[in-house]
C-alpha cells in the first residue's frame, strides 16, 4: 500500500489521482485532516484515514499497512515545520512502514536565502536519521505562471526584481512523475532535483511572451527596496514582502539553476514547457 499525505491538497490530490490511473484502488490511501473532503476517493475504493501532522497516533493510524508513505511538506507559516515533519517521520517507522517519498524543494541547500530550504535541509537529515529507506523530490518551481509573472498580458511588462534562471516547472508534470516513482519499478534514493529541463530568466520568459503575443513584453527590473514598498502599498504585510524577496535573491545567486533529465526520464515525454503554459494563459 502507497498512503499519501495532503490528498486534498493541489499537488497530493493530483498524485493520488495519477496513481489510480495505475494501479488498483485497494492499494492506495490517504492520510487527511478532514475525511469528508476526500470522499471523492473513498468513493472509488481509495482508504481514507484522518492523520495531520500535528496528531501523531491519528498519523501512525492512518499509516498503518503501508510500505510506502509520500509526506508532503507543510506550509503553514506560523508552525514548526520541521518537528513536524520528524514527528510524521517517527509514526511511520513506529507503522512499519519501509519508504518515505517527501517533496521538498529545489537548492535546499547551506547558504540558500530562501528560508525554506532550512525546513528542508533539516527534514533530510531527519529522514536520513530515521533508518528507512528515502527519497526527496527537490521540485523545481511549479507554482501557476500567472501568480509568478503578475498582469504582463495587460501591462506589457513584466515588473520583478532582479533574478536568475530557474526551470519553471508544470505543478501536473511533477504530480505524475511522483506518481511514476512511487508506483514504479526504478529506484531513486536520497535526494534528487524534478524541474524542467530547461532554466530560464524572467527575461527569456519576455522574450517568448514577446513571440507569442506579436507583441513588445519588456521584462522591467524592479529595485529591491522598490518592489517591497510597491508590495506594502498593494496590501501586503511587509514580513511577507521580505520572504518573498528572498526567492529572487537565491535566483540571481545560481540557486535555482540547476537542471536534470530526470523529470522527461519518468514522464517518458518532454514536460509542458513555458511557451505552452503562457499560450493556455493567455487563451483562459
Amino acid at each position: 500500500m502507497i498512503v499519501v499525505t495532503g490528498a486534498t491538497g493541489g499537488l497530493g490530490g493530483a498524485i493520488v489521482e495519477h496513481l489510480l490511473r495505475c494501479l488498483p484502488a485497494e492499494r492506495i490511501g490517504v492520510s487527511v485532516r478532514d475525511e469528508t473532503r476526500a470522499r471523492h476517493f473513498a468513493d472509488r475504493g481509495v482508504r481514507v484515514r484522518r492523520g495531520s501532522y500535528e496528531d501523531p497516533a491519528a498519523l501512525r493510524d492512518s499509516f498503518a499497512g503501508a510500505e510506502q508513505v509520500l509526506l508532503v511538506s507543510g506550509n503553514d507559516p506560523t508552525a514548526d515545520i520541521v518537528a513536524l515533519h520528524r514527528d510524521a517521520i517517527e509514526a511511520a517507522v513506529d507503522a512499519g512502514v519501509q519508504r518515505i517519498v517527501y517533496t521538498g524543494q529545489q537548492a535546499a541547500v547551506p547558504g540558500n536565502p530562501y528560508p525554506p530550504s532550512r525546513i528542508h535541509i533539516d527534514t533530510e537529515a531527519a529522514l536520513a536519521e530515521s533508518g528507512l529507506t528515502w527519497t526527496v523530490l527537490r521540485n523545481g518551481a511549479y507554482g501557476p505562471l500567472d501568480q509568478v509573472l503578475g498582469p504582463w498580458s495587460r501591462t506589457g511588462e513584466i515588473a520583478l526584481p532582479a533574478d536568475g534562471p530557474v526551470p519553471y516547472t508544470d505543478r501536473a508534470d511533477v504530480a505524475e512523475a511522483t506518481a511514476v516513482i512511487l508506483a514504479g519499478d526504478r529506484r531513486i534514493d536520497g535526494p534528487v532535483t524534478l524541474a524542467a529541463p530547461t532554466a530560464l530568466t524572467l527575461g527569456d520568459i519576455a522574450a517568448i511572451a514577446s513571440e507569442l503575443t506579436g507583441r513588445t513584453i519588456e521584462r522591467v527590473v524592479v529595485d529591491d527596496e522598490r518592489w517591497v514598498a510597491d508590495q506594502i502599498t498593494a496590501g501586503l504585510p511587509e514580513p511577507a514582502a521580505r520572504f518573498m524577496l528572498t526567492w529572487y535573491r537565491a535566483a540571481r545567486e545560481g540557486h535555482f539553476a540547476e537542471t536534470t533529465p530526470l523529470l522527461s526520464e519518468l514522464l517518458g515525454r518532454e514536460p509542458r514547457g513555458v511557451a505552452e503554459r503562457l499560450v493556455e494563459q493567455t487563451a483562459g
